[in-house]
C-alpha cells in the first residue's frame, strides 16, 4: 500500500512539474506575441515591421503551443499542436519574404536601407531602359 501512494507522489510531482513548465512557455509566449504586436505599432519602416511581425511572433505561437500540450497531455491535442505548429513554421517566414519583395519590387522599400538589393542582385543582367 505505501509502495502504491509513493509511486502517486511521484507522479503527482511529474505532473506538477508539467504543469509549471506549461505556465512559463504559457507567459514567455504570450510575453513574445505582445513584443511582436508593439513592434508592429512603434517601428517606424516596412520591413523592421515584418521582422517584428515573424520573429517573436513565431516562437510566441510555439511556445503556447507548447504549453497547450504540457497542461492537456492527449494524443488529439499533441496532434492539433503538430499541425499548428508546422503551419506556423512554414506560412509566417515565406508570407513575410514575399511581402518583402513586393514592397521592394513595388519601391515601398528604398535600397539604401538594405545592405543589397534582394530581387536583382548584380550579374543578374538588369535590362537598361529600350534593352530588349
Amino acid at each position: 500500500m505505501m509502495d502504491t501512494l509513493r509511486a502517486w507522489e511521484h507522479w503527482g510531482l511529474v505532473f506538477g512539474l508539467m504543469d509549471l513548465t506549461g505556465y512559463v512557455f504559457l507567459i514567455l509566449g504570450a510575453f513574445l506575441c505582445l513584443t511582436a504586436s508593439i513592434g508592429m505599432i512603434r517601428f517606424p519602416d516596412l520591413l523592421s515591421r515584418q521582422h517584428a511581425a515573424t520573429k517573436p511572433q513565431v516562437l510566441g505561437v510555439l511556445l503556447i503551443m507548447g504549453a497547450v500540450l504540457l497542461h492537456e497531455r492527449s494524443i488529439s491535442v499533441l496532434a492539433m499542436v503538430l499541425l499548428v505548429s508546422t503551419f506556423q513554421l512554414v506560412t509566417a517566414p515565406v508570407a513575410s519574404q514575399m511581402m518583402s519583395r513586393a514592397a521592394v519590387r513595388t519601391v515601398q522599400v528604398e535600397l539604401g536601407t538594405v545592405a543589397r538589393d534582394p530581387v536583382n542582385p548584380p550579374g543578374r543582367g538588369r535590362k537598361k531602359d529600350g534593352a530588349k
